[in-house]
């Protein structure tokens, strides 16, 4: 993936979402055409509308850029140390649908924790 892979012009601002799960960042359009870098194997956003819908979301706080997460101290603060390098919102608003977070828990054996700072709040 080239440096400008990931370049967002000011006019796509618009259009940048965040993965629920993961917290990656990048447009609609990529989102459908690629998926999600980190999820695509349990989410299947590639081409599906209604996932990405109820899957990512365009309300989300601060962007972290990572070039090697795996030795990054603020990658292992956010959770994001086992991720590939990109974009990542800092804090994403919304919940999954309980579906898919069922699936997540039952199928795929992932303990899903809300990224809008809602599981730091309870604990």
């Amino acid at each position: 993936m080239s440096a400008s892979a990931n370049f967002v012009t000011p006019g796509q601002l618009r259009y940048l979402r965040a993965c629920m799960v993961c917290s990656v960042v990048m447009t609609y359009s990529r989102f459908r055409d690629e998926g999600c870098p980190n999820c695509e194997e349990f989410l299947h956003l590639a081409g599906s509308q209604d996932q990405i819908e109820s899957c990512t979301s365009q309300v989300f706080e601060g962007l972290i850029t990572l070039a090697d997460p795996s030795k990054s101290w603020v990658a292992k603060w956010q959770r994001l140390d086992g991720y590939v390098p990109g974009v990542y919102a800092i804090k994403v608003s919304g919940q999954l649908p309980d579906e898919i977070r069922s699936a997540l828990e039952d199928e795929y054996r992932i303990q899903y924790i809300p990224r809008d700072g809602t599981e730091a709040e309870a604990e």
